[in-house]
């Protein structure tokens, strides 16, 4: 097991765990900061934080993806308390903001295989998307962002946010909700 290695000195096991989690925590960053520096910052500063507490993890208490996503999860909540966010859903009628001056990791590897203007246009759309995102309050956006686009089941998202599953269901119903009325409000605006 990679931790294990990494526990007794294996410096190449650190670097497998990075290589195999990197995009992953960086996508949960990027999803909860709304920039690419950002969340280049906070996933750095959750495999710090990993690094230093890689001895508290219990196979026993759950999987290590389930750990990983925890720890970075309870940064995020850290780093939003302290620049004072609001914690409620903003304005439908607030403009989105234009500090995307970084590409999500995702859209920075060519798509060889799509025309040009398919990837325009799924870039657009995935702009669109996590414009909106932004717009849900932390509660809803991290049920939607761990379940929709991290494709965790409901009880690890249940043991991440430290809330039975009934709230997980409810909190990704009301986020899926809400996030289709605000690309509806955008797609008119559109048209």
């Amino acid at each position: 097991m990679l931790v294990r290695r990494c526990l007794a000195g294996d410096a190449v096991a650190w670097e497998e765990i990075v290589q195999k989690y990197n995009r992953r925590i960086y996508n949960i960053c990027y999803r909860f900061a709304g920039s690419g520096e950002d969340a280049q910052d906070l996933t750095q500063e959750v495999f710090i934080k990993m690094y230093r507490t890689l001895k508290t993890y219990d196979v026993e208490r759950g999987a290590f993806m389930t750990w990983v996503t925890t720890i970075t999860r309870n940064l995020l909540v850290d780093h939003f308390r302290k620049s004072k966010q609001d914690r409620v859903t903003d304005s439908m009628d607030t403009a989105p903001s234009e500090h995307e001056d970084a590409m999500p990791l995702s859209e920075q590897i060519p798509d060889k295989g799509a025309p040009p203007d398919a990837h325009v246009q799924s870039r657009e759309t995935g702009e669109t998307v996590h414009r909106a995102l932004q717009k849900l309050s932390p509660e809803l956006r991290e049920a939607v962002i761990l379940r929709d686009l991290q494709d965790m089941d409901y009880r690890e998202i249940a043991a991440v946010l430290k809330v039975p599953e009934g709230t997980v269901k409810s909190r990704i119903n009301r986020g899926r909700a809400e996030l289709a009325r605000l690309l509806q409000r955008t797609y008119r605006q559109v048209m």
